[in-house]
């Protein structure tokens, strides 16, 4: 690895040393980051969503419409603000700013960018880092939810609390197999700081195959391909975005916890799911996408990794996963609420678990020789594999037949209509048939018969 990219990591005794006009300006870096971000992905979502419909989406207030969100924002502030009679007027005036404060939180720990000169100080960008970084970030993500179920029950409404509820169930659902998932990053980089994480997946990873060492990919979205696709599963259920936006399922719950809502509070929770979007795109990046550095070929230019440019590929590694938020809510439908708990519990959680186990043993044979390796490797496999060929198949059961089922309901069930579709006439109904009575025609004195 070239000195020059060694140079750019920051480590955790390079952080605590800044001045404190310098945390300030980081800390407003942040805060404007996540602002900016929502306005624009608000934007972005309406445009993306247009050009999937063949349709133009905004376009009409500012420059290709950019400053639509800005004056749906204004709209927001000067409505009427409603408290409802019967809402408990502290937690209810709170609730919004929890989740807008805990999705911006999480930022603080994610790293920008490498190594810089600001002012002529030599600063990460980033704005702290700690020892259990990536657990700050579970923190946060799990705290958020405080703020939707706090609104839902606040409301003093019904619909308000079966959305803050669900809430609750979608967090225990997701969280337990997003946490299972950065086990494996735990497992593979051997630290839990950001910066210490983004460092290690900067290395390219050796593969030993017939005694000649390959280089490989270093991101963990490729080496530990399981954990990145549950984790950005898990990910979007967390951020209440479709197809797993059953907290605010309108078609159910009207609007769910957000009933009882208006003027900015509305508006703060509109933006604390923008910022929680964006933010868990900046964790995803940084987790499993190499964080700041470039992807290649542009990793080929020795300067790709210093400097500023760096700032550049993680806002593009941003925005893809931003994308792909967009492009799953204009593609899948919602799931009921049975398919979104069973997907959670018995299929996102069975895989998680076997995944970690299959990584640690994986891990604990990295120092035997390659026979070893191809032993502990390939008799497992082999008997998995003779398993799931000889695993006994369970036998269809035979279809009954329309006049089986017939038979085979219960005594006092219900009337079955007609089998045949054709609905018979009522007895109680006369039926008028009309008798035609024979012409009488005289025959003319100038008729003829032909």
């Amino acid at each position: 690895m070239n000195a020059v990219y060694l140079a750019q990591d920051p480590t955790l005794a390079d952080f605590g040393k800044d001045p404190w006009w310098l945390v300030l300006i980081k800390v407003a870096f942040a805060f404007v980051f996540a602002v900016l971000a929502t306005l624009l992905g608000v934007w972005f979502e309406r445009r993306v969503v247009g050009y999937m419909q063949v349709r133009p989406g905004p376009n009409q207030v500012g420059p290709m419409g950019l400053l639509q969100t800005l004056a749906d924002g204004l709209k927001m502030a000067f409505k009427e603000d409603i408290l409802p009679r019967a809402a408990d007027k502290v937690v209810y005036f709170f609730a919004p700013t929890i989740s807008v404060i805990c999705a911006v939180t999480a930022l603080s720990v994610v790293p920008f960018g490498p190594m810089v000169s600001i002012f002529g100080h030599w600063t990460p960008l980033q704005v702290t880092d700690v020892s259990v970084a990536v657990l700050v970030l579970l923190a946060c993500s799990s705290m958020g939810i405080y703020g939707i179920v706090l609104g839902g029950w606040a409301s003093g409404s019904t619909y308000p609390l079966l959305g803050g509820l669900r809430s609750s169930a979608q967090m225990i659902s997701y969280e337990v197999a997003m946490g299972l998932s950065i086990v494996a990053v735990f497992m593979t980089a051997g630290t839990m700081s950001t910066s210490g994480i983004v460092a290690k997946q900067g290395d390219a990873t050796q593969l030993s195959l017939f005694g000649s060492q390959i280089p490989a990919p270093g991101w963990y979205a490729i080496l530990l391909l399981p954990s990145f696709v549950i984790f950005f599963i898990a990910t979007v259920g967390e951020t209440n975005r479709a197809p797993f936006d059953l907290p605010e399922a309108e078609s159910e719950l009207v609007a769910g916890f957000m009933t009882e809502y208006s003027s900015l509070k509305f508006a703060l929770f509109m933006l604390s799911e923008y910022v929680s979007m964006v933010t868990m795109s900046a964790v995803t990046t940084t987790l499993f996408l190499g964080g700041w550095r470039a992807p290649w070929p542009i990793t080929l230019w020795e300067g790709a990794n210093s400097g500023w440019w760096p700032m550049i590929w993680f806002f593009g590694k941003v925005i893809a996963l931003v994308f792909v938020f967009v492009w799953l809510r204009g593609t899948l439908p919602r799931l009921r609420y049975d398919q979104f708990m069973r997907f959670g519990w018995k299929v996102l959680l069975p895989i998680n678990l076997v995944w970690i186990l299959v990584l640690s043993g994986l891990r604990s044979i990295e120092d035997w020789d390659t026979q070893g390796k191809l032993i502990a490797v390939g008799v497992p496999a082999g008997a998995l594999l003779l398993l799931t060929l000889l695993w006994p198949s369970r036998k269809p059961q035979p279809k009954e037949t329309v006049q089986e089922q017939v038979n085979n309901r219960p005594h006092g069930s219900f009337p079955l209509p007609p089998m045949d579709l054709q609905v018979p006439p009522s007895p109680r109904t006369r039926r008028v048939v009309a008798e035609r009575e024979p012409a009488n025609v005289t025959a003319g004195s100038e008729s003829r018969e032909v």
